[in-house]
């Protein structure tokens, strides 16, 4: 048997050494996932502990079907977007039906920079833009899912990762870490 798997069955045994274990291999790639949707270390860290409790109450329910690592992600990700739900004050959101699409400059820009740089930039946006930005970008979900997620339209999705694409790469320019 292998590690991971070993792991998983002791959890689901209630084992504490083997929950203490998947804790200790999987924080630091969940907590880079949580600091992507959160403004602050603080925040990411209790996105990153709620993620955990569910992990640790569900892990019951992983049936080996598929990557054991994206079933962890993609609960830290639900986490994520429920603390956004939870803590967001109710704005009204403008739905844009047409929003052009992705232009190639801004993957281009994207690919130039650092993780680090992208990461401090990323949090600097708006909560909508942010979030969707890292649902579509990152996660690769699509408009679709992400409106279901959210709780917005389609084309508000559409506008707020248009929006965020733009806001990003303006504020990467002003921060000289990239140019035209």
């Amino acid at each position: 048997m292998n590690v991971e798997k070993d792991l998983i069955e002791g959890c689901k045994k209630g084992k504490h050494k083997s929950f203490e274990s998947l804790y200790q291999l999987y924080a630091g790639r969940l907590l880079s996932i949580a600091m992507r949707y959160a403004f602050t270390t603080f925040e990411a860290e209790d996105i990153l502990q709620d993620a955990f409790i569910k992990i640790f109450n569900s892990i019951h329910t992983y049936e080996y079907k598929g990557s054991f690592e994206g079933w962890l992600k993609r609960i830290v990700v639900t986490t994520a977007i429920n603390h956004y739900h939870k803590d967001k004050f109710k704005q009204t959101q403008t739905d844009y039906v047409e929003v052009e699409e992705e232009s190639d400059d801004v993957a281009d820009i994207i690919s130039k920079i650092s993780a680090d740089e992208l990461l401090e930039t990323i949090q600097t946006l708006p909560d909508g833009y942010r979030m969707v930005f890292n649902m579509y970008v990152v996660e690769g979900y699509t408009h679709k899912e992400i409106g279901e997620l959210l709780c917005i339209s389609e084309g508000t999705s559409k506008s707020q990762l248009a929006k965020g694409r733009t806001l990003l790469k303006n504020k990467l320019l002003q921060k000289g870490v990239i140019t035209l």
